[in-house]
């Protein structure tokens, strides 16, 4: 079967469908046929998938011809990589189809987490042609005795998703299984899927590693032009719409008048807190939506978010309250409405959502935002412009993770060992690790077999030995013990919740937990539960009918501003001081902004805002670079200490994604302190690692590196170690390894993802050479300003009960409102 006939084999069977393949689908095959490896770029619902699953089959049948019929067994011939456990059973869906079409006889099967025991055995005794996994499983898989023999017959390893990938440490898993399964399989190819990201020569580059260079890949582009209909809830009464600090319910009667309009609808947050306040409020508003109104989020128990999921193909449900784990990639062709709560924080996030809708090629994805406070009016006008403009964020891959590193040595080693020499040539192939130094290579291997200098007394830590030139775990039951900790996703313990018969419900955070007693109400997957018992890391509950209740929160909720979304805002700002309120957006701020520039000023994109008043709490100073909450993080501990080198001063800081405050008990003299120096790019690394939070925020990404590396073991099935035990671990070994060994490459890490990912030292510099070019305006007003009030709010939020908060809130906007 020549070219043309595989192609023509593939267009009939789109053509059976009633289907039509676009340019881009057919380009993909021609470069998989021709041996190629490849990145297709195209927009959510243009038919990704198919582009790749069907050169795969194509190739097979070309291949056995001439047979009667296709073989059966032939072992695995495909690796799907998916980050998220909903869209591999899309995936199996769409492959399975296919396979049905074509007569291949072909399995497709799905390998995570979740899949049992006796199906993971089964998998590897009997391999399926296409397995659909994720980067952890395809460790473990490594860490299998007989894995060799399982990928002896791959062709071809697919990351999809890969803009999600690259940006985790789980796109490093990735880059080593590539590494070491190129060296297996000579003629491996290697394609990823990805949707728009700004930086996709350097995703390109990550995934291909050293063969980026060799130029036999192909970066293939849909001309596809996704139509998106961008609608903003503007609030009825802007003057009743809070200006902080609040989830967006005080719109719900907008929001419910759109799902009652539409067919389904999924309704995004960003926080699980978020999705759980929604969920109530709509049932509470609509009781007719009860039954109809569903919950989707990572705590909830698996089974009922496999039951949402294909409640939602089923057209069973009018609206589901989700979080991110539906943005990737799943097909929900009945949802012809999304709702986004709150700012998304980023250009490429809002579009991924927007993409759940009208998830069918040429088809029109309509999204609405609803704001959660006045400001975010804003960020939907800077949003709207920045999608005009094709304004997308890059994502950061992850580099020298030696976490990472010799957590994939340990799996080796588990799995029969390994050639150290062999290894290391693999894994400077890897654009994560392609500066390894031998030096480095040789720390790696002393950590896994000693713990390194400082922790060799300890046996736990002696996990790998060497014998006869290759490096073996030293046991089963460190074998199994690591086996256990594979992965790199490190979140804050979990605990069981069930209710008193012993059903599962789902997974809760200690932390909240633990602020709970006996008989406290809180509600979960829009249920009320009563806490009956609180035992290990288990919490028995019964279903409630108080009216008085918690709403859990989860830690990691809040995103920082994108720098496109940044950019935008200050844009949006200097129109408004030039009068030019061009949009629905801006002409409803336009009262709020009146306030702030009769008391203060409104900002161009040349001008540093910077106010200085005087209340009974102290003197604030408060500096508006609309930067985002990580970079205001920096910035705001970098000038505080910077301002107390010139005199002894303390502060106490609150930032959020507009500005920072620094609120002290002293008076200050602004114009004389904001001298240039204070935003100098001079000495910055060493002056923020004299600030108070560079060792703090080190210790907490130490205890993530500590636990993906094994230094920390999080404990067993059923009995997972508490938060606060990780921590104190982790803490004890940072200490020991920052007092007898400076130069460990683990707290080296620490260090530089603290200014690569949290800091964002690039965008931090960024900031500051801006600022340096600005005109500093410096006003001192006689109250706070419609600017401050947010900053203001949030520092209270940590100091005053809800209710008190409340009241207060509404006493300083009706100061700030007064003439």
């Amino acid at each position: 079967m020549g070219r043309k006939e595989q192609l023509a084999l593939g267009t009939a069977w789109f053509e059976k469908q009633g289907w039509k393949p676009f340019p881009f689908q057919v380009k993909t095959w021609k470069a998989y046929l021709q041996g190629k490896n490849g990145m297709v770029n195209a927009a959510t619902g243009s038919g990704k998938t198919y582009a790749l699953l069907m050169p795969i089959m194509l190739e097979f049948v070309a291949r056995h011809r001439h047979k009667d019929e296709y073989p059966a067994d032939n072992g695995l011939q495909a690796i799907w990589i998916s980050p998220i456990k909903a869209l591999t059973v899309e995936i199996q869906a769409a492959a399975q189809r296919l396979v049905k079409d074509l007569n291949l006889g072909w399995r497709v099967a799905v390998r995570t987490g979740d899949t049992p025991a006796g199906e993971r055995t089964k998998q590897k005794k009997s391999p399926p042609e296409i397995l659909i996994t994720t980067p952890e499983s395809l460790h473990l898989l490594l860490g299998s005795p007989n894995y060799k023999e399982v990928f002896s017959g791959l062709k071809v390893l697919v990351a999809d998703e890969w803009h999600e990938l690259i940006g985790s440490k789980r796109g490093v898993q990735v880059e080593l299984a590539l590494s070491h399964l190129r060296h297996l399989i000579p003629g491996l190819r290697t394609w990823g899927i990805s949707a728009t990201i700004g930086n996709m020569e350097e995703a390109a580059a990550v995934l291909f590693g050293a063969e980026y260079d060799a130029g036999n890949w192909e970066l293939i582009r849909a001309d596809i032009r996704k139509k998106i209909d961008v609608q903003t809830i503007i609030p009825k009464d802007i003057k009743k719409f809070p200006w902080a600090g609040n989830l967006g319910t005080v719109l719900v009667e907008q929001v419910l008048e759109i799902i009652n309009a539409s067919r389904t609808t999924l309704l995004f947050t960003n926080t699980r807190r978020q999705c759980e306040r929604w969920y109530q409020t709509i049932i509470d508003h609509d009781p007719e939506l009860i039954g109809l109104t569903a919950m989707h989020h990572s705590a909830i128990d698996q089974k009922q978010r496999l039951w949402v999921e294909q409640a939602i193909h089923d057209e069973k449900l009018k609206v589901v309250v989700c979080t991110s784990g539906l943005d990737l990639g799943v097909d929900f062709r009945p949802v012809d409405t999304v709702i986004q709560i709150g700012s998304p924080k980023g250009v490429a996030r809002f579009l991924q959502r927007a993409g759940r809708s009208g998830h069918q090629p040429n088809a029109t994805s309509r999204i609405h935002l609803v704001p959660t406070h006045a400001f975010e009016l804003i960020e939907a006008a800077a949003l709207r412009q920045a999608i005009i403009d094709e304004k997308l964020e890059s994502r950061i891959p992850y580099r020298r993770s030696f976490d990472v590193l010799v957590q994939y040595l340990v799996t080796l080693s588990v799995s029969g060992g390994f050639d150290a020499d062999v290894i290391y040539e693999e894994v400077r192939q890897t654009f994560a690790f392609a500066d390894i130094t031998p030096a480095e290579w040789e720390w790696c291997l002393d950590f896994i077999c000693t713990g390194g200098s400082s922790l060799r007394a300890y046996d736990e830590y002696q996990r790998v030995g060497l014998y006869k030139g290759k490096y073996y775990i030293v046991n089963q039951a460190v074998a199994a013990r690591h086996r256990m900790g594979i992965g790199t996703i490190v979140s804050d313990s979990m605990m069981q919740l069930k209710y008193r018969n012993g059903a599962k419900i789902g997974n809760i955070e200690e932390r909240f937990i633990s602020s709970l007693k006996k008989g406290d109400v809180f509600v979960f997957g829009g249920k009320k539960l009563e806490v009956v018992m609180i035992r290990n890391m288990e919490v028995r509950v019964k279903k409630s009918k108080k009216k008085n209740f918690i709403t859990p929160s989860w830690s990691g909720g809040r995103m920082p501003l994108s720098n496109q979304l940044s950019s935008g805002i200050r844009a949006q700002l200097t129109l408004v001081q030039e009068g030019k309120f061009l949009t629905r957006e801006l002409e409803a701020v336009k009262t709020l902004t009146d306030i702030q520039a009769d008391r203060s000023h409104v900002p161009t994109e040349q001008e540093l805002l910077v106010e200085y008043f005087q209340d009974r709490e102290g003197y604030h100073l408060v500096f508006y670079p609309f930067d985002g909450r990580f970079i205001h993080e920096g910035l705001s501990s970098l000038i505080a200490w910077r301002i107390s080198q010139q005199q002894p001063i303390s502060f106490s800081i609150a930032v959020n994604d507009y500005g920072f405050e620094l609120l002290t008990d002293q008076p200050l003299d602004p114009s004389a302190l904001l001298d240039p120096a204070i935003f100098s790019t001079e000495s910055l690394w060493e002056d923020i690692r004299h600030s108070a939070n560079a060792t703090e925020m080190a210790k907490r990404k130490f205890r993530d590196i500590a636990s993906i590396s094994g230094l920390v073991f999080q404990g067993f099935p059923g009995s997972r170690k508490s938060d606060r035990h990780l921590q104190a671990s982790a803490q004890m070994i940072y200490q020991v390894f920052k007092d007898h060994d400076p130069d460990n490459l683990l707290l080296q890490q620490a260090n530089e993802e603290v200014l690569r990912f949290q800091l964002e030292e690039t965008r931090l510099q960024a900031a500051l050479r801006r600022i340096q070019g600005q005109e500093l305006i410096i006003r001192e007003p006689k109250r706070p300003t419609p600017f401050a009030f947010p900053l203001i709010v949030s520092r209270l939020r940590a100091r005053v009960s809800s209710e008190t908060l409340k009241d207060r809130i509404q006493k300083m906007k009706l100061k700030l409102i007064r003439p």
